[in-house]
Order: structure tokens, then C-alpha cells, then sequence
């Protein structure tokens, strides 16, 4: 008897869902990763948490999804999670995040270059409409960072992935 074995991708975040399969496919996992951000903060959110253990609520879902038991702790960038714990902050946060990220996304090629900026500029972002969560999300840009930093340095070498030219923007 053979042995069978899924191929999987070398993290399972969207953009190399994407990579690998449909855009149909793709796009349920982002969603799902979004959600999977989105539901913990905001039942944290309504049960009157404070805005500084919001933000470990959030850390705790990135972090989940970054390193994932099912997963042999080798998960994604959780920038699609991050993006979900952002959200009960305010739609006019996620509208900036998304106009952020599409704008280099689509500048550049560069999907990872874009989750840089616009995790980079959340905090900014948050600072001009909600003030009182601009600790957590600075925690939250520093791991999403973080978790890119074998990203930066292909950027620098010029050895990082372009988002497909059959992907429009």
C-alpha cells in the first residue's frame, strides 16, 4: 500500500493558496482567516475588554494562525488575520487598510511589500481614528513584521515572488 500524503503549501495564508489553486479557493481562505481574527476580538470587544487586553486577544488569534498545532506550528504570515482583528475598530480602518494595500500591491507586484506598508501605517491609521488602540495595534504591526522578515530580506535581494500577472488587481 502506498503512502498518501497532501500537498500543501509552504504556509497555508491566502496569497499561496492562490499560488497553488483557484482563485475561488483562495479567496475562502481569506475570508476564513479574516474571520478567524475578526470573531475573537469582537466577542472580546462586546464583553467590555479593555483596549490594551483587546490587543492580546488579537496577538493570541495571529499567533494562532502563525503557528498552528495542526500545522507542525508552521503557519502563515496572518496578515488576513490581522486584518480580521482590525476590523471591530472601525470599517473606516479597513477601508484604509485595503485602499494601503491594494495601492502597493498593485505598484509594486509585491504582496508581501504591500502587507509591510500597510501593517506599518495601521498604526498611524489608528492613532487619527481611534486613539485608544493604537498600543495594541503597534504590538500587532511589530509581530506581523516580524513574521516577514524572511520576506524583507528577499526584497532586498531582489529574490522575492511577484504576485502573478493572471491575478488582477
Amino acid at each position: 500500500m502506498q503512502d498518501f500524503q497532501l500537498t500543501r503549501p509552504s504556509n497555508p495564508g491566502a496569497t499561496n493558496v492562490l499560488r497553488l489553486g483557484s482563485k475561488l479557493t483562495a479567496a475562502t481562505v481569506l475570508v476564513l482567516d479574516i474571520l478567524k481574527g475578526t470573531i475573537p476580538v469582537w466577542s472580546a470587544y462586546f464583553l467590555g475588554i479593555e483596549p490594551l487586553y483587546l490587543g492580546f486577544v488579537a496577538l493570541a488569534a495571529c499567533l494562532g494562525h502563525m503557528y498552528p498545532i495542526f500545522f507542525e506550528f508552521k503557519g502563515g504570515k496572518a496578515v488576513a488575520t490581522a486584518f480580521g482583528v482590525l476590523l471591530p475598530i472601525g470599517l473606516d480602518l479597513g477601508l484604509l487598510l485595503v485602499t494601503t494595500w491594494l495601492l502597493v500591491a498593485k505598484a509594486t507586484k509585491y504582496s508581501s511589500l504591500a502587507a509591510i506598508v500597510t501593517v506599518s501605517l495601521a498604526p498611524f491609521y489608528t492613532w487619527f481614528l481611534k486613539d485608544a488602540y493604537v498600543y495594541p495595534v503597534m504590538m500587532l504591526s511589530a509581530l506581523i513584521i516580524f513574521r516577514h522578515r524572511e520576506n524583507i530580506v528577499r526584497l532586498i535581494q531582489g529574490k522575492e515572488n511577484k504576485i502573478s500577472t493572471k491575478i488582477n488587481l
